[in-house]
């Protein structure tokens, strides 16, 4: 799936980070989203890789990244944290400032770390998200029942890491997926049968509802990512169709663009055509 790319670990100092990187050119840091692993990327990535040098990771917690232990504060898994991890990974590999794209959990990392990091991304990609805080103030009962995993998952440890256990396979599936290739499938299911993955799984949205909350309130109204952004939604994703995703998304850049594309949540994997042409004409500009 990622003929020419070379698979790796770096060592953060925090985290061991998985990373598959290939091509050549402008560097480009490619970030996945949950249940998945850098693997989403596989129908994209080699199309970039022909004009960009591409870096598609595992967040920390995820995939064949290591998984660090609890804390009361859930700090190890704030986006602040796998924010700091990919820095490192782009400096390790000789990339100080980079463009950078994130899929749902990742583009949370990725808004994170063009606000930490302003001096470190050129350009920023985030795709079907809205930042955390603003998800979080907008949630209402069709929010809640459409994306209720988000709650679930926040729940104190360990109620939903033995449920998801217990049956880990019905969680997995339970929204369409069949557009995931079998070798997509099989590294995402490799990964998801191992129970530290599903522990920080929940670790990662413990953090989202505590203290990622924090950092964006913090910063909301105050910072702003300073580069310019693309924002990519799927027009038949789980987010309510009501919101206005550009308007929120210009309450914390002020260079904004995007638009929905006719696909789910999952857009790389959905829509890779479409997808890679706004990402590469994004990035090529």
């Amino acid at each position: 799936m990622f003929d020419g790319f070379e698979l790796t670990t770096i060592d953060t100092g925090e985290a061991q980070i998985r990373v598959r990187h290939g091509g050549s050119g402008p560097p480009l840091l490619l970030l996945h989203g949950n249940p998945q692993t850098h693997v989403m990327w596989h129908r994209i990535a080699p199309r970039l890789a022909r004009e960009f040098t591409v870096v598609a990771a595992d967040l920390r917690g995820y995939g064949d990244s290591s998984k660090p232990p609890y804390t009361d504060d859930h700090a190890p898994y704030s986006k602040r944290a796998m924010a700091r991890d990919q820095v490192e990974v782009m400096r390790q590999l000789g990339f100080e400032r980079f463009c950078l794209a994130g899929h749902d959990r990742g583009a949370r990392c990725a808004y994170r770390l063009a606000l930490d990091h302003p001096e470190r991304v050129l350009k920023l990609a985030v795709l079907d998200i809205i930042p955390t805080v603003e998800q979080f103030r907008r949630a209402d009962m069709q929010f809640g029942l459409r994306t209720w995993h988000w709650f679930f998952l926040a729940q104190p440890a360990d109620f939903p890491e033995r449920a998801i256990n217990r049956a880990p396979d019905v969680f997995f599936e339970r929204r369409p997926t069949a557009f995931f290739t079998p070798e997509a499938r099989a590294d995402y299911w490799r990964c998801y049968q191992n129970p530290d993955t599903i522990r920080a799984i929940c670790e990662d949205y413990r953090a989202g509802a505590s203290i990622d909350y924090a950092h964006d309130e913090a910063d909301r109204g105050k910072r702003k990512i300073a580069c310019p952004v693309l924002v990519l939604w799927g027009a038949k994703g789980s987010m309510p169709p009501a919101w206005d995703f550009l308007a929120i998304w210009r309450e914390w850049a002020d260079d904004v663009r995007g638009r929905g594309l006719d696909a789910g949540h999952f857009l790389a994997e959905e829509a890779p055509d479409e997808t890679y042409a706004e990402l590469r004409a994004f990035f090529s500009r």
